[in-house]
Order: C-alpha cells, then structure tokens, then sequence
C-alpha cells in the first residue's frame, strides 16, 4: 500500500463531483474533479497592507519629534522608522479591531525604542537617550500609531457591514439554516448566506437549498459568493472533492462550532463569526499552510542553521552509536523506512536499526517495538534517549523533513489512521518534522492518535517561527528526562 491510498468518498452524494475516492491526502483538481468558476475577488487574501503600513510610517515620525535636539536625529529618526516597519504586526482577524492588537503594537514599540536606546549606548554613551525622553517617544508614537491604525480598522468594518460577503452554508439543512439566520442577524459580522448546500431539503421557508453542483455553480456566479461556512464537522469528511473545488475557485472555507457550550472543540479556532467559534479549512481544500511565504523560507533557514550546528558535535556521536551497532548487531546499522511527507509525498526516513523485522510486511505494518524483549540493552537505550532518530537530521537537510512538525508515519498507517480519525491527513499540509508539538506534550509511542492529530493540526493553525523555536526548546529540555518512543 503507497501514500495514494484511499478512503470513503461521497460518492453518492447528489453534488459529487466526478471523483470516486478521495486520496490520503486528496490531490488538486485533475482531468477526473470537476471545479468551480473562480471567483470575481478572492476571499481569505490579507487586507491591503498599505494603509497599516502608513500608520506605522505615521506613529514613527510622530516619535521622532521628541528626538528633536538630540544628538544626530536624523540618523535616530531613520533607524527609528526602520525598526518601527519592519516590526509591524499583522493582523488576520476576519473583522480586525485595534483593541485585539493593541498588545503586539505597544510592544513592537517598545521594542524599537529599547534597540534604539541600546544603539545608542553602544556607539555614544555620553549621548544615551534619558529615560524620560525615552517614555515620552515611546507614548507619542504608540498614540499616534494605534489612533491611525484605529481610523483604518474603522473604516475597513464600514466597509464590511455595507457590503458584506456572500456566503453558502454546507451542513444538514435544519442546522445550516440555523446558523445562516444566526449570522444575517449580525450585521456586523461582514458574512451575508445567500444558499445552503445540504443532501435534500427540509421543507422550511427562507433560503434555497443547492442539492446538486449545478445549482451551486450557479449560485456562486450569480451571487458572488466568497465565503463557504460548512456547519457539521462529518462535512468536511464526506465533502472533502466539494470544499477542495471551492477553495480552489478562491472562496475561503471555514468550520463553524455550532455544539452546545463547553463541549471540546477543534484547537486553533480563534476566530469568531456571529458567535460561534470559527477557524479557517485551508488544510482540508487547498493545501496551503502558514509556511508559504517568508514565514516559510524563515523555517527553512531555522532548519539549515541548526543542522549545520548539530551535525558537527553530533558527528563523533554518530560514529561511536555506529560502530556499536555494528559489533553489535552486525551489518545493516542504518535503517531505511518509506513514510508520508508533505501532501502526501512519500520519502526514505533514516535511522539506527535497534530492531531487525522478520519481513518487509511486518517492516511496514507493525505499530510500535519500544518494548520488545528482544531488543538488545543498547538498542533499547538508543530508543529510550531518542538517539536511533539522530540520523534523521540529514533528512531534515535534504529537505525530506523538518525539524518541527508533525512526526511522519509508515503509507499503512496513513491510510488506517485517515479512515478514523476525521483531521488526521490533514497533518500533511506541513513538511513532517523531527519532533513537534505532540510529542513534547507527551504523546510519543503507543499514544492516542486522535491527540496526536488534534495536537499537529493546532501547531499548524498557529504556526510561527517562535513557535517552533519554542518546541526545539521544549524537545531539548526533554531530552534531559527522555521517556522513548
């Protein structure tokens, strides 16, 4: 069995949409899926930068007045300004507000001031910028950045409330209309339904029911629609060919939680929409993740500076765990396992062999021999503190793998673990990693695949290069008291 294993499809359904399975992790529209007319203006693309861009600009210079009379201001000014642009925080909230960014401004500001007194110091401490000066450009320019910031945000949600987006709702029909009524009673919201797409109607008045793809081809062209609110989470199972065609036509997709109060729910939705809890299905349609972009050429060089930096003190390490095994255990010291990258892409892992299969099947298909007893003591000690996984960084500088991500797993598995775990392939919209935020929380080894798919998923929705610095802490700290895997 490879990666392009499959699973229950909604085949049956009455808007299938010409694919009889879906993949592991579900290709891209082909010559076999029928898609959508792109939309007029894709939803889910950052607002214009522009415009927060010149508050900074603003709050910046607005700072620079206090320098006034200071040693070398312009030079102060212009590294102020620098510091104070690229420091900027992003905002990606669907209806931003200045209140829920007010922390990350302030602080970026303080930042700036604080490098720019640090500067100062350093190449003229008889010229070091006083305390009070300090405080006072920290005040003028936090005042005068959030108040510009505030006017945009302003006029942004205007905007919104006067020409909302037009959604469809995807879900049984008696909750999808529901949340549709729920939502066109919050104006503010910026999400206006104009369809629902459910299996077959259910006789109640208000918005039409779209049961074939036809009908919805129809209504996307007619009304616009940006926006798919799918309101059960089985939908995202079932519909998978459905939401990937949406996504790809350029509307943005999003889980409402429309469960009573209290009850657990997906990590990572932040994001409310008329009072339910919401978060967007990117990893479910298009494939994309936060890694695109300069977020992810950041990760990437995090991955190329800390192999460099590991491989060379790891080397004789390496050598030393080598020969052993090898006086150990004989020929064959490195182990070669095919498991599932990235969107599904299969690679060679890389590790010391502490175990010997009886054949390829039982190589494949056999979970865990963390606790087979006939396990040589150094092997045993080598799975015990993680060191049989060392020659995984040269994975990781291949480009195979990360270092933070979720753990990749044998194509047998992939494929059981998609079938009954609803979120488990979506793992794969990030490059597999060497450790990860499930296995620091504890969930290595014979552990609960559902916490382990709901822990990646989540480091994935909130994915940053903090975040992952934070994790090889964590996974370096652990190593301390290694439990094995």
């Amino acid at each position: 069995m490879t990666a392009e294993s499959t699973v229950p499809s909604s085949a049956g359904q009455p808007w299938d949409l010409g694919t009889s399975t879906v993949s592991v992790l579900p290709p891209r529209a082909g010559p076999g899926t029928r898609s959508f007319p792109a939309a007029a203006r894709p939803a889910g693309k950052p607002a214009a930068a522009l415009p927060l861009l010149l508050a900074d600009g603003a709050g910046a210079v607005t700072g620079t007045l206090v320098l006034t009379g200071a040693p070398r201001t312009p030079l102060l000014a212009a590294l102020l300004v620098a510091f104070s642009l690229l420091a900027r925080p992003t905002n990606t909230a669907r209806t931003p507000g200045l209140l829920a960014e007010l922390p990350a401004v302030c602080g970026r500001i303080a930042v700036a001031w604080l490098a720019l007194a640090a500067l100062t110091a350093a190449y003229a401490p008889h010229r070091a910028l006083s305390a009070p000066v300090l405080l006072l450009g920290f005040g003028a320019q936090a005042a005068a950045s959030c108040a510009v910031r505030g006017a945009v945000h302003h006029r942004r949600r205007t905007a919104l409330r006067a020409r909302p987006r037009a959604a469809l709702v995807v879900g049984p029909a008696a909750t999808a209309r529901r949340v549709a009524a729920a939502v066109l009673r919050d104006a503010g919201c910026g999400v206006r339904p104009v369809g629902i797409v459910a299996d077959a109607p259910d006789g109640g008045a208000g918005l039409p029911v779209l049961a074939t793809g036809e009908e919805i081809r129809r209504a996307l062209v007619r009304d616009d629609v940006r926006e798919i609110l799918v309101v059960h989470p089985a939908v995202r199972t079932r519909q998978g060919p459905l939401l990937r065609a949406l996504a790809e036509s350029g509307r943005a997709v999003w889980e409402l939680d429309t469960e009573p109060p209290g009850t657990p729910w997906y990590p990572g939705g932040r994001e409310r929409l008329a009072g339910f809890r919401c978060r967007r299905l990117a990893h479910m349609t298009d494939g994309t993740d936060g890694t695109h972009g300069p977020g992810g050429r950041g990760k990437r060089a995090l991955d190329l500076v800390v192999c460099g930096a590991l491989l060379l003190p790891a080397g004789p390490l390496l050598l030393v765990c080598a020969a052993v095994l090898r006086i150990s255990g004989g020929p064959g010291v490195l182990f070669r396992q095919e498991r599932v990258g990235r969107h599904g892409r299969p690679f060679t892992l890389l590790k010391f062999r502490t175990h010997r299969p009886a054949d390829a099947h039982e190589s494949a298909t056999r979970w865990s021999v963390a606790d087979d007893r006939r396990m040589p003591r150094f092997c045993r000690f080598l799975r015990r503190t993680s060191l049989d996984e060392l020659p995984q960084l040269w994975n990781v500088f291949r480009g195979d793998m990360s270092l933070v991500g979720p753990r990749p797993e044998r194509p047998y598995f992939v494929a059981q673990f998609s079938q009954c775990h609803p979120g488990y392939a979506a793992r794969h919209r990030m490059p597999a990693g060497l450790t990860g935020l499930a296995q620091v929380n504890g969930l290595r080894g014979d552990t609960s695949i559902e916490d382990r798919a709901r822990h990646d998923n989540a480091y994935i929705d909130d994915w940053s290069l903090w975040r992952d610095v934070c994790i090889l802490l964590r996974t370096a700290a652990a190593l301390v008291r290694p439990t094995g895997s």
